[in-house]
């Protein structure tokens, strides 16, 4: 393991100081660069979870039942939906009506949403 050099330390004027080579401020500089870069890379990212979060969130509200009323579970199949729609709310059911989009889209949400899945 490589081990860091220790800086030298001056006083300049009463203040202490760091003193650098030319070459060890070059990558000192080159560093703040990279870093900096890597900062804005990260701030994308987390405007694009953000953006991905909301995304979810509006298509839950979508998909939700129409008759669902305040503290009904999103996503959840509608009344005019099939039997077989009905159970792929059941977790380990797997026989959704394919036809049925709303429901595709729910169980599709709430296997990325389940944390265990």
């Amino acid at each position: 393991m490589a081990k860091h050099p220790q800086p030298r330390r001056i006083t300049l004027g009463g203040r202490e100081a760091v003193a650098l080579t030319p070459e060890e401020y070059r990558q000192l500089l080159a560093s703040r660069r990279q870093i900096g870069g890597q900062s804005a890379r990260v701030r994308v990212l987390a405007q694009q979870a953000r953006r991905t979060e909301e995304l979810l969130r509006e298509l839950e509200t979508l998909v939700a039942a129409p008759e669902a009323g305040p503290g009904a579970p999103t996503g959840r199949p509608s009344a005019d939906c099939s039997g077989a729609c009905r159970a792929a709310e059941v977790p380990g059911e797997t026989n959704a009506d394919p036809g049925c989009l709303r429901c595709a889209i729910a169980a599709l949400l709430r296997r990325h949403r389940d944390p265990s899945a």
